[in-house]
């Protein structure tokens, strides 16, 4: 029996594939064992006293072993993402290899339905999205939903495939497949694109270069001090912004690691509820998917940084919405951000499902049919790889 929201729209021009995870027995068995004789590091000052500079506390991480090896459940968390529709689907962009796209979704039988693209960042996944789409199951039916919901698990996390091994392969390229994905799914006409973290780098690159990208709302926009800010920074900005920037210089060692020696950090590394980080943890150990899912914080210290809001090239001149939460690491205030586009918490769909879904509901509502008419008549380029 078919899961609710779960036939694609007729304008499909490649046929999605029904999946559903079921990793194998013995790769838990493997986790198990893994578990079981893996030791901790000795006390020390630092792990026995730490606090939110120091690192995580040893205290900490030995609760979290003894949970993940005694008391969670990956069939329990398989069964309950299992109950959102999912498929796989070859992408082919500009004439390379195919790429297989894993990607969640939700599916209306509206005609009007406007197509929504969700983009997790790293050390996320698809699975931080699933908050959101189940506030809209309980909201909706098939019959009435007004959006199609797509969730990809962005190249080399999850179930898709990696980047591949003989050439370079950055967020222009994510973007270009992602793009590609909704116009096999039928949605070449216009979608909105939405991401935090690094998807929404690939956010921005989307609605910068791919004329099928109408709109795009983003939670996430570090964008360095403009030279001419547009409007006001208010003293609430100001408070936010200093507690950010001590943040980057106490807490931010792990980013420089990662941009600076991501083959490293991918070889090595295999305040949500414990279960949360668990679920997402071993989704990336029983996928493997560690080692392929750090390459987007390369561009970090390159010369070009892909999709960065400070970079002209990504400048946004279709309608850009912005969700500021006050517990985000890298904020920008308003009169920053509105320099990187027509402007209109960090892991924000996972923490505030319902806020970040009212604010990409409001969003919609406000730009959807205006951008659309517009666009139409544009001649707006299509480079989704540029």
């Amino acid at each position: 029996m078919a899961l609710p929201f779960f036939n694609p729209p007729s304008g499909c021009t490649v046929t999605p594939t029904p999946f559903s995870i079921n990793i194998p027995e013995s790769s838990l068995t493997e986790l198990q064992t893994i578990l079981k004789y893996s030791k901790l590091a000795k006390p020390t000052y630092e792990n026995s006293n730490s606090d939110k500079y120091h690192g995580v506390s040893r205290e900490w991480l030995e609760h979290a072993k003894s949970s993940w090896e005694n008391t969670f459940d990956w069939r329990k968390s398989e069964a309950y993402v299992n109950n959102f529709p999912q498929y796989t689907m070859p992408v082919v962009v500009n004439g390379q290899q195919p790429m297989k796209i894993h990607f969640a979704a939700l599916f209306s039988e509206r005609k009007d339905a406007v197509p929504l693209l969700l983009l997790h960042g790293w050390p996320g996944s698809f699975l931080e999205f699933l908050p959101m789409l189940s506030l809209l199951q309980q909201e909706h039916t098939p019959s009435n939903m007004p959006y199609h919901v797509i969730v990809p698990s962005l190249p080399g996390f999850a179930f898709s495939d990696a980047p591949p091994l003989d050439r370079e392969f950055d967020l222009g390229d994510v973007a270009a497949l992602m793009d590609g994905l909704m116009g096999n799914l039928g949605f070449g006409g216009g979608y909105v694109a939405q991401g935090g973290d690094v998807g929404s780098k690939v956010s921005r690159i989307l609605g910068a270069k791919c004329a099928s990208c109408k709109a795009v709302h983003l939670n996430y926009c570090p964008v360095p001090e403009p030279a001419n800010p547009i409007g006001e920074v208010d003293k609430i900005d100001l408070e936010i912004y200093e507690r950010a920037a001590e943040f980057k210089a106490k807490s931010g060692g792990y980013a420089v690691e990662q941009a600076t020696r991501p083959s490293t950090i991918g070889l090595v590394l295999a305040n949500p509820e414990i279960d949360t980080i668990l679920e997402a943890i071993s989704l990336y150990w029983l996928t493997d998917t560690i080692p392929s899912s750090v390459y987007m914080y390369r561009q970090r210290f390159e010369s070009e940084d892909k999709g960065g809001a400070g970079n002209p090239n990504y400048y946004i001149d279709k309608p850009l919405g912005f969700s500021a939460f006050p517990q985000e690491r890298w904020p920008a205030p308003k009169a920053w951000a509105a320099t990187t586009g027509d402007l209109g918490g960090h892991f924000a769909a996972l923490e505030q499902p319902a806020l970040l879904l009212q604010d990409i509901k409001d969003f919609v509502a406000q730009v959807w049919k205006s951008v659309i008419t517009y666009w139409e008549k544009s001649e707006f380029g299509d480079d989704c790889r540029g």
